[in-house]
């Protein structure tokens, strides 16, 4: 396993390497999210071929970790591409300054470490020589396309609203965006939670558990969530109405806006 892992980091590396390359030109430094998670739906390929365990376990974590990296790739480029550079990353180039180029390639690096702790999710059962029952087989596919189908969801909603002229500076409320302020996000910690369930009974069966609740914390308290919504306060006027009837992150009924805000 040691080897398929520092292959993995290795090639994330270089991966990560080129995508702050192009960002040094295009000054858009939101094309690493389509090429990390392209790079990362590339480890769970590597983990089912290099893995030693059983082959329905290595064809589950090459086949869906595969396809939902090629679908969150596919559509962060359409989002990013020929676009301005997203408001969050050009905050921390105006506060970085002359340093923006030198501290770009670390937080860009940086997302190679947390895709090394993601991929914990596909190295695990990758190895696990026990044969899933089938009940476990069906519960995790099951979760994997409640999360993909969601998140797709989620993104065609919001796709469709934002290209629409007479909603611009507007808040999407529909479908999912009705019940959740981030649904994309939510299916998103959904989706890590389908490998742990084909992990059971492999020695380091624990160490999926850290994928869903390390992308959650990433999320809700670092650089998804709150940077987002800082910026949405600012350019929707609203937004803040929203925050005050609409779940943060779990699709939840929403609430009148007298009412105390959702956690």
């Amino acid at each position: 396993m040691l080897a398929a892992v520092v292959l993995s980091f290795a090639g994330m590396c270089v991966a990560l390497a080129l995508a702050w390359r192009y960002q040094c030109r295009s000054h858009n430094a939101g094309m690493v999210d389509p090429v990390w998670a392209a790079a990362l739906g590339s480890v769970a390929i590597v983990a089912a071929c290099l893995g030693t365990g059983h082959a329905i376990n290595r064809a589950f974590v090459g086949t869906a970790g595969g396809l939902w990296g090629l679908r969150l790739a596919m559509h962060l480029w359409r989002r990013n591409y020929g676009h301005p550079e997203d408001a969050r990353y050009r905050q921390f180039r105006e506060q970085w300054g002359e340093h923006a180029g030198r501290n770009m390639f670390w937080f860009f690096q940086l997302q190679g470490v947390i895709a090394l702790l993601l991929a914990a999710a596909f190295f695990v059962p990758a190895f696990n020589d026990r044969a899933p029952v089938p009940l476990a087989l069906a519960v995790a596919a099951l979760i994997w396309l409640a999360a993909v189908a969601g998140e797709a969801s989620a993104d065609r909603q919001l796709r469709r609203f934002t290209a629409v002229a007479t909603h611009r500076g507007q808040v999407c409320q529909v479908g999912w965006w009705r019940y959740s302020r981030h649904p994309n996000y939510f299916f998103e910690c959904v989706h890590w939670c389908a490998y742990p369930v084909l992990a059971v009974g492999a020695p380091w069966a624990w160490a999926t558990l850290v994928p869903p609740l390390l992308m959650a914390w990433l999320l809700l308290k670092v650089s998804g969530i709150p940077l987002l919504e800082a910026h949405l306060l600012r350019s929707r006027p609203a937004y803040k109405t929203y925050m005050q009837t609409t779940s943060v992150l779990v699709p939840w009924p929403p609430r009148k806006s007298s009412d105390r805000p959702l956690p």
